[in-house]
Protein backbone atom coordinates (compact mmCIF):
# COMPACT_ATOMS: atom_id res chain seq x y z
CA UNK A 1 0.00 0.00 0.00
CA UNK A 2 1.25 3.47 -0.95
CA UNK A 3 0.63 5.24 2.35
CA UNK A 4 0.91 8.75 0.95
CA UNK A 5 -1.57 7.92 -1.82
CA UNK A 6 -3.88 6.35 0.75
CA UNK A 7 -3.67 9.40 3.01
CA UNK A 8 -4.35 11.70 0.06
CA UNK A 9 -7.42 9.64 -0.82
CA UNK A 10 -8.61 9.64 2.79
CA UNK A 11 -8.25 13.44 3.03
CA UNK A 12 -10.09 13.91 -0.28
CA UNK A 13 -13.03 11.78 0.93
CA UNK A 14 -13.18 13.69 4.22
CA UNK A 15 -12.98 17.13 2.60
CA UNK A 16 -15.46 16.42 -0.19
CA UNK A 17 -17.91 14.39 1.87
CA UNK A 18 -18.03 11.29 -0.28
CA UNK A 19 -16.16 8.65 -2.25
CA UNK A 20 -17.55 9.66 -5.65
CA UNK A 21 -16.67 13.33 -5.15
CA UNK A 22 -13.18 12.37 -3.99
CA UNK A 23 -12.78 10.17 -7.05
CA UNK A 24 -13.71 13.00 -9.38
CA UNK A 25 -11.19 15.27 -7.68
CA UNK A 26 -8.41 12.67 -7.80
CA UNK A 27 -9.24 11.23 -11.22
CA UNK A 28 -10.05 7.82 -9.73
CA UNK A 29 -13.08 5.58 -9.94
CA UNK A 30 -15.27 5.28 -6.80
CA UNK A 31 -14.27 1.61 -6.34
CA UNK A 32 -10.57 2.61 -6.43
CA UNK A 33 -11.22 5.24 -3.77
CA UNK A 34 -13.12 2.73 -1.65
CA UNK A 35 -10.30 0.18 -1.93
CA UNK A 36 -7.66 2.75 -0.94
CA UNK A 37 -9.58 3.83 2.17
CA UNK A 38 -10.36 0.22 3.10
CA UNK A 39 -6.67 -0.69 2.80
CA UNK A 40 -5.75 2.23 5.07
CA UNK A 41 -8.39 1.16 7.60
CA UNK A 42 -7.04 -2.42 7.58
CA UNK A 43 -3.52 -1.13 8.05
CA UNK A 44 -4.52 1.06 10.99
CA UNK A 45 -7.01 -1.40 12.46
CA UNK A 46 -9.74 1.23 12.87
CA UNK A 47 -12.75 2.49 10.94
CA UNK A 48 -12.19 5.99 9.58
CA UNK A 49 -15.70 6.65 8.23
CA UNK A 50 -19.27 5.84 9.15
CA UNK A 51 -20.94 4.97 5.86
CA UNK A 52 -24.61 5.04 4.97
CA UNK A 53 -26.51 5.05 1.70
CA UNK A 54 -26.78 8.86 1.89
CA UNK A 55 -23.72 10.14 3.70
CA UNK A 56 -20.16 9.57 4.80
CA UNK A 57 -19.02 10.89 8.20
CA UNK A 58 -15.71 10.70 10.01
CA UNK A 59 -15.42 8.47 13.05
CA UNK A 60 -13.62 9.79 16.12
CA UNK A 61 -10.46 8.01 14.92
CA UNK A 62 -10.92 9.43 11.44
CA UNK A 63 -11.26 12.98 12.73
CA UNK A 64 -8.05 12.57 14.75
CA UNK A 65 -6.19 11.21 11.71
CA UNK A 66 -7.46 13.95 9.38
CA UNK A 67 -5.53 16.74 11.08
CA UNK A 68 -2.30 14.73 11.18
CA UNK A 69 -2.76 13.55 7.58
CA UNK A 70 -3.07 17.13 6.37
CA UNK A 71 0.15 18.03 8.19
CA UNK A 72 1.99 15.05 6.69
CA UNK A 73 0.82 15.83 3.15
CA UNK A 74 1.68 19.51 3.57
CA UNK A 75 5.19 18.57 4.69
CA UNK A 76 5.54 16.26 1.68
CA UNK A 77 4.49 19.06 -0.68
CA UNK A 78 7.01 21.38 0.96
CA UNK A 79 9.78 18.81 0.43
CA UNK A 80 8.77 18.37 -3.21
CA UNK A 81 8.70 22.10 -3.85
CA UNK A 82 12.12 22.53 -2.24
CA UNK A 83 13.53 19.71 -4.36
CA UNK A 84 12.12 21.24 -7.56
CA UNK A 85 14.01 24.46 -6.87
CA UNK A 86 13.03 28.09 -7.11
CA UNK A 87 13.24 28.29 -10.92
CA UNK A 88 10.87 25.39 -11.67
CA UNK A 89 7.69 26.11 -13.61
CA UNK A 90 4.49 26.10 -11.52
CA UNK A 91 2.89 22.68 -11.30
CA UNK A 92 0.50 20.88 -9.02
CA UNK A 93 -2.23 22.46 -6.91
CA UNK A 94 -1.99 25.83 -5.17
CA UNK A 95 -4.37 26.22 -2.20
CA UNK A 96 -5.37 29.84 -1.50
CA UNK A 97 -7.80 31.38 0.98
CA UNK A 98 -9.03 34.99 0.99
CA UNK A 99 -11.94 37.15 2.21
CA UNK A 100 -15.01 36.63 0.04
CA UNK A 101 -15.37 39.97 -1.76
CA UNK A 102 -11.65 40.74 -1.97
CA UNK A 103 -10.97 37.23 -3.20
CA UNK A 104 -13.62 37.42 -5.91
CA UNK A 105 -12.54 40.85 -7.11
CA UNK A 106 -8.77 40.72 -6.80
CA UNK A 107 -7.40 37.25 -6.05
CA UNK A 108 -9.47 35.24 -8.53
CA UNK A 109 -8.32 37.32 -11.57
CA UNK A 110 -4.67 36.71 -10.65
CA UNK A 111 -5.28 32.99 -10.16
CA UNK A 112 -7.12 32.75 -13.49
CA UNK A 113 -4.21 34.44 -15.25
CA UNK A 114 -1.72 32.02 -13.67
CA UNK A 115 -3.79 29.01 -14.68
CA UNK A 116 -4.05 30.31 -18.25
CA UNK A 117 -0.28 30.73 -18.48
CA UNK A 118 0.75 27.48 -16.75
CA UNK A 119 -1.14 24.34 -17.91
CA UNK A 120 0.53 22.07 -15.33
CA UNK A 121 -0.85 24.15 -12.46
CA UNK A 122 -4.23 23.81 -10.72
CA UNK A 123 -5.70 25.92 -7.92
CA UNK A 124 -8.15 25.64 -5.07
CA UNK A 125 -9.53 29.00 -3.89
CA UNK A 126 -11.43 29.13 -0.57
CA UNK A 127 -13.28 32.43 -0.07
CA UNK A 128 -14.15 32.83 3.61
CA UNK A 129 -14.68 35.86 5.82
CA UNK A 130 -12.87 34.18 8.69
CA UNK A 131 -9.32 33.10 9.36
CA UNK A 132 -8.45 29.43 9.15
CA UNK A 133 -5.33 27.52 10.14
CA UNK A 134 -3.09 27.02 7.14
CA UNK A 135 -1.35 23.69 7.81
CA UNK A 136 -4.38 21.95 9.28
CA UNK A 137 -6.52 22.93 6.29
CA UNK A 138 -3.83 22.24 3.71
CA UNK A 139 -3.61 25.91 2.67
CA UNK A 140 -0.50 27.18 0.89
CA UNK A 141 -1.17 30.92 1.17
CA UNK A 142 -3.76 33.13 2.90
CA UNK A 143 -4.75 36.70 2.09
CA UNK A 144 -5.26 38.70 5.29
CA UNK A 145 -6.50 42.28 5.61
CA UNK A 146 -5.62 44.29 8.72
CA UNK A 147 -3.01 44.07 11.49
CA UNK A 148 -1.37 40.67 11.87
CA UNK A 149 -0.91 38.65 15.01
CA UNK A 150 2.58 37.47 15.84
CA UNK A 151 3.11 34.00 14.40
CA UNK A 152 5.63 31.73 12.74
CA UNK A 153 4.13 32.52 9.34
CA UNK A 154 5.91 34.62 6.76
CA UNK A 155 4.06 37.77 5.70
CA UNK A 156 4.47 39.66 2.42
CA UNK A 157 2.75 43.03 2.09
CA UNK A 158 1.05 43.46 -1.29
CA UNK A 159 -0.93 46.66 -0.77
CA UNK A 160 -3.45 48.36 1.50
CA UNK A 161 -7.14 49.23 1.69
CA UNK A 162 -8.88 52.10 3.48
CA UNK A 163 -12.12 52.83 5.23
CA UNK A 164 -14.74 54.67 3.17
CA UNK A 165 -18.18 56.06 4.08
CA UNK A 166 -20.66 55.87 1.20
CA UNK A 167 -24.28 56.70 0.46
CA UNK A 168 -26.33 57.35 -2.65
CA UNK A 169 -26.37 60.76 -4.38
CA UNK A 170 -30.06 60.95 -3.52
CA UNK A 171 -29.37 60.46 0.17
CA UNK A 172 -26.74 63.22 0.19
CA UNK A 173 -29.14 65.56 -1.66
CA UNK A 174 -31.89 64.84 0.86
CA UNK A 175 -29.90 64.83 4.09
CA UNK A 176 -26.76 66.84 3.36
CA UNK A 177 -23.10 65.80 3.50
CA UNK A 178 -21.30 65.65 6.85
CA UNK A 179 -18.21 67.87 6.97
CA UNK A 180 -16.75 66.24 10.10
CA UNK A 181 -17.24 62.85 11.79
CA UNK A 182 -19.29 64.58 14.49
CA UNK A 183 -21.83 65.59 11.83
CA UNK A 184 -22.83 61.92 11.47
CA UNK A 185 -25.07 62.34 14.51
CA UNK A 186 -28.63 62.26 13.28
CA UNK A 187 -27.80 60.52 10.01
CA UNK A 188 -29.13 57.08 9.12
CA UNK A 189 -26.29 54.56 9.44
CA UNK A 190 -25.94 51.08 7.96
CA UNK A 191 -23.70 48.73 9.97
CA UNK A 192 -22.33 45.22 9.77
CA UNK A 193 -23.31 42.60 12.33
CA UNK A 194 -20.00 43.09 14.15
CA UNK A 195 -21.46 46.34 15.53
CA UNK A 196 -22.72 45.91 19.07
CA UNK A 197 -24.23 48.28 21.63
CA UNK A 198 -21.75 51.04 22.38
CA UNK A 199 -19.65 50.28 19.29
CA UNK A 200 -17.98 53.12 17.41
CA UNK A 201 -16.80 54.02 13.93
CA UNK A 202 -13.19 55.20 14.04
CA UNK A 203 -11.74 58.26 12.31
CA UNK A 204 -8.39 60.01 11.99
CA UNK A 205 -4.89 58.88 12.75
CA UNK A 206 -5.72 58.72 16.45
CA UNK A 207 -8.80 56.62 15.66
CA UNK A 208 -11.24 58.89 17.48
CA UNK A 209 -14.58 57.11 17.84
CA UNK A 210 -18.11 58.10 16.86
CA UNK A 211 -20.92 56.07 18.51
CA UNK A 212 -22.97 54.06 16.03
CA UNK A 213 -26.74 53.88 16.32
CA UNK A 214 -27.52 51.88 13.20
CA UNK A 215 -30.86 52.08 11.45
CA UNK A 216 -30.00 48.85 9.61
CA UNK A 217 -27.61 46.10 10.71
CA UNK A 218 -26.84 43.36 8.19
CA UNK A 219 -24.14 40.71 8.11
CA UNK A 220 -23.31 40.84 4.37
CA UNK A 221 -21.27 43.67 2.86
CA UNK A 222 -23.10 43.38 -0.46
CA UNK A 223 -26.37 43.96 1.37
CA UNK A 224 -24.96 47.01 3.18
CA UNK A 225 -23.91 48.49 -0.15
CA UNK A 226 -27.27 47.70 -1.77
CA UNK A 227 -29.08 49.45 1.08
CA UNK A 228 -26.77 52.47 0.77
CA UNK A 229 -27.28 52.63 -3.01
CA UNK A 230 -31.05 52.46 -2.43
CA UNK A 231 -30.83 55.64 -0.34
CA UNK A 232 -31.37 54.14 3.11
CA UNK A 233 -28.29 55.67 4.72
CA UNK A 234 -24.52 55.67 5.11
CA UNK A 235 -22.43 52.49 5.03
CA UNK A 236 -18.89 52.20 6.44
CA UNK A 237 -16.98 49.69 4.30
CA UNK A 238 -13.54 49.10 2.82
CA UNK A 239 -12.48 50.81 -0.39
CA UNK A 240 -12.37 47.65 -2.53
CA UNK A 241 -15.88 46.71 -1.41
CA UNK A 242 -17.36 49.99 -2.61
CA UNK A 243 -15.27 50.42 -5.77
CA UNK A 244 -17.95 49.23 -8.21
CA UNK A 245 -20.63 51.53 -6.79
CA UNK A 246 -18.26 54.49 -6.67
CA UNK A 247 -17.20 53.92 -10.27
CA UNK A 248 -20.82 53.60 -11.43
CA UNK A 249 -21.92 56.70 -9.53
CA UNK A 250 -24.55 54.86 -7.47
CA UNK A 251 -22.46 55.61 -4.37
CA UNK A 252 -20.51 58.70 -3.34
CA UNK A 253 -18.05 58.91 -0.45
CA UNK A 254 -17.60 61.51 2.29
CA UNK A 255 -15.06 62.29 5.02
CA UNK A 256 -12.22 60.71 3.01
CA UNK A 257 -9.73 63.08 4.69
CA UNK A 258 -10.86 61.82 8.12
CA UNK A 259 -10.35 58.13 7.40
CA UNK A 260 -8.12 56.16 9.81
CA UNK A 261 -4.79 54.75 8.55
CA UNK A 262 -5.12 52.26 5.70
CA UNK A 263 -5.23 48.55 6.51
CA UNK A 264 -2.39 46.45 5.08
CA UNK A 265 -3.05 43.50 2.78
CA UNK A 266 -0.66 40.58 3.39
CA UNK A 267 -0.05 37.16 1.92
CA UNK A 268 0.75 34.66 4.68
CA UNK A 269 2.49 31.33 4.20
CA UNK A 270 4.79 28.92 6.01
CA UNK A 271 8.51 29.25 5.36
CA UNK A 272 8.52 25.87 3.67
CA UNK A 273 6.24 27.21 0.93
CA UNK A 274 8.62 30.05 0.00
CA UNK A 275 10.23 28.08 -2.86
CA UNK A 276 6.91 27.23 -4.54
CA UNK A 277 6.99 28.76 -8.04
CA UNK A 278 3.21 29.21 -8.02
CA UNK A 279 3.32 31.06 -4.71
CA UNK A 280 6.07 33.35 -5.96
CA UNK A 281 4.05 34.18 -9.07
CA UNK A 282 0.91 34.79 -7.00
CA UNK A 283 2.82 37.29 -4.84
CA UNK A 284 4.13 39.06 -7.94
CA UNK A 285 0.66 39.13 -9.51
CA UNK A 286 -0.95 40.58 -6.38
CA UNK A 287 1.74 43.25 -6.07
CA UNK A 288 1.28 44.24 -9.71
CA UNK A 289 -2.49 44.43 -9.22
CA UNK A 290 -1.97 46.71 -6.23
CA UNK A 291 0.46 48.93 -8.19
CA UNK A 292 -2.13 49.28 -10.96
CA UNK A 293 -4.54 50.83 -8.45
CA UNK A 294 -7.04 47.97 -8.71
CA UNK A 295 -8.14 48.33 -5.11
CA UNK A 296 -6.92 51.87 -4.34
Amino acid sequence: MDRFAALSTFVAVAERGGFAAAGRHLGLSPPAVTRAVAALERHLGVALFRRSTRSVALTEEGAALLERAREILAQLREAEHAAMGGQSAPRGELHVTAPVVFGRLHVLPVVIELLAEHPAMTARLMLLDRNIRLVEEGIDVAVRIGPLRDSSLRAVAVGAVRQVLVASPGYWARRGRPATPGDLAGHDLIAGDNIRAGAQWRFGRRAAGIPVAARLTVNAVDAQLSAAAAGLGIANVLSYQAEAGLAAGTLESVLDDHAPPALPVHLLYHAGRARMPALRLLVEGMRERARSGAWA
